[in-house]
């Protein structure tokens, strides 16, 4: 029988680089030894995945205690009979801050109890923090008073991830970030090719073998040491999640590094022909209602505000004739009783088995993370109109233009100005999902869920199932984390694929 091959998983997140990974042929063939995260609720999801899969491989009768903890009826995930599991869990999960002397220290330490060297296959996996690469982080670094690129250290965190390959030489690893790094700058020269640079030749001494190729995961594209930025086209980095079974336009530069004493080529994640959408994803999920702030919540209070809101976008949707086909769309829900906010599973809907496989349990009796957030009168009324108008036309509505309607200009400074033409985004049930972001931690308006009817903004589990987390994978910590955790994660779907390259070398 074959050895499972040890992974390290850093800046892991809640973990869904590594979820791939360990899923990938029931856990046979890769076996996470280290997972390192540094926020607080990320590494409580991330350490509680870890003691799942530890059930799941080695106490079968374990994981009904674990489900009972899913469903509120134990305070804690584990009993006395699977303790030890838990501990096991809290060896491979490890809540360090890369980059500071103690964090590195206990890494390093680790993966020397670990074995991890040279000499043994051993993967590295990670996705080094973002936000100073992307798009908006840096439209916000713009605005700052006295910021230098140069001096944000979030610029450099990759070099930890640099540090461990010197160090304990992986014969592969897996990096992941945003495509926003091919175009961020520090001192005139793009970080990209810097990264590049390092990651292919990563050792600090004069006289080194250790040397790397950095493929592209998607065709031929490939770079190492020596070779003209300008004879390869770097664009080949970015992966298209939505190209690869992903419910969601996911656009990441991920990258393969592969030691140069494997002589082994990669092969390339397989395109569908089909894509999967928002429906397919969530779909089958339950119904719920938003909810209310502001004011009194309640199913009447809700049913009532519900209706005086379409009333009004009837009357005066009816006044223009080129809302012809929105009044229809509208009238579709007069008849329209309140959304039972109970969590209970439909199970009429249609969808694709295979596909719906990945995300099930059966064992899992509750909806984890499936809460609604509050919404003002205000934005009620703005939901129910979008989502109306994405059934009419079949696209989600832009601001100056399309929401001309009486009482859908909201309150703020920026909305003639186009800057927010697009702060209304409908998730259209028959498209892949607009990306996943942190940001759906903060404003809802982005992503608004496709039913008229449920007239909200997604829930962390809707976020999850667009992200390809599995059903019973449950995030810890406040609302606000479990989705910034959902929305920096990597699609373990994608993850899944990847670990399937990567098996074919090792």
């Amino acid at each position: 029988m074959k050895k499972t091959i040890p992974v390290i998983d850093l800046f892991a997140g809640p973990g869904g680089l590594g979820e791939g990974f360990s899923a990938f042929n029931n856990g046979q063939n890769f076996k996470i030894l280290v997972s390192a995260e540094m926020e607080d609720s990320a590494f409580k999801t991330l350490k509680l995945r870890a003691f799942y899969r530890e059930l799941k491989h080695k106490s079968k009768q374990g994981l009904s205690h674990y489900y009972k903890f899913c469903e509120g009826i134990e305070k804690l995930p584990f009993n006395e009979r699977t303790k030890r599991f838990w501990d096991m869990a809290c060896k491979e999960a490890q809540q360090l801050t890369l980059g500071e002397k103690s964090g590195n220290k206990k890494l390093y330490a680790l993966l020397t109890k670990n074995k991890i060297n040279e000499k043994k296959s051993w993967v590295l996996i990670g996705g080094p923090p973002c936000q100073a690469y992307s798009l908006i982080g840096r439209s916000r670094n713009k605005s700052k008073k006295d910021y230098l690129p140069e001096k944000d250290n979030r610029h450099f965190l990759y070099k930890e991830y640099l540090k461990v390959i010197e160090k304990y030489k992986p014969k592969i690893f897996v990096m992941e970030n945003v495509k926003g790094i091919l175009s961020s700058k520090i001192n005139g020269e793009k970080i990209f090719h810097t990264i590049l640079r390092d990651l292919a030749n990563p050792s600090t001494k004069k006289k080194s073998d250790l040397k790397y190729k950095i493929y592209s995961l998607t065709d031929n594209t490939f770079y190492e040491s020596g070779v003209d930025f300008e004879k390869i086209n770097l664009q080949n980095f970015i992966v298209k999640a939505e190209d690869f079974g992903i419910p969601q336009a996911r656009h990441r530069v991920i990258l393969m590094g592969i030691r140069s004493d494997i002589k082994k080529t990669p092969s390339h994640l397989k395109k569908i022909n089909i894509k999967f959408n928002v429906e397919d994803a969530i779909g089958d999920l339950p119904a719920l209602r938003s909810k209310l702030t502001k004011q009194k919540d309640g199913n009447v209070e809700w049913l009532d505000a519900y209706k005086t809101n379409l009333s009004s976008l009837i009357e005066e949707a009816s006044k223009d004739k080129e809302y012809s086909d929105l009044v229809e769309r509208l009238n579709d829900y007069q008849n329209i009783k309140y959304i039972n906010d109970q969590l209970n599973i439909n199970k009429n809907k249609s969808y694709n088995l295979k596909f719906k496989a990945w995300f099930q349990d059966k064992q899992l009796k509750t909806v984890l993370n499936h809460e609604t957030r509050g919404h003002i009168l205000g934005d009620l009324r703005r939901y129910l109109y979008a989502t109306c108008f994405a059934l009419a036309y079949g696209r989600s509505p832009s601001s100056q233009k399309d929401f001309r309607l009486k009482g859908l200009k909201p309150n703020h400074k920026n909305w003639e100005s186009g800057n927010f033409s697009d702060r209304f985004r409908v998730q259209e049930n028959k498209r892949p999902a607009t990306t996943i972001t942190s940001h759906i931690s903060k404003d809802g308006h982005y992503y608004i869920h496709p039913d008229p009817s449920q007239c909200r903004s997604l829930t962390v589990r809707e976020a999850a199932r667009l992200q390809t987390f599995p059903d019973n994978y449950f995030f810890q910590g406040t609302r606000t984390q479990q989705f910034r955790q959902v929305g920096n994660a990597v699609p373990p779907l994608l993850a899944f694929q990847i670990a399937k390259i990567v098996s074919e070398i090792i």
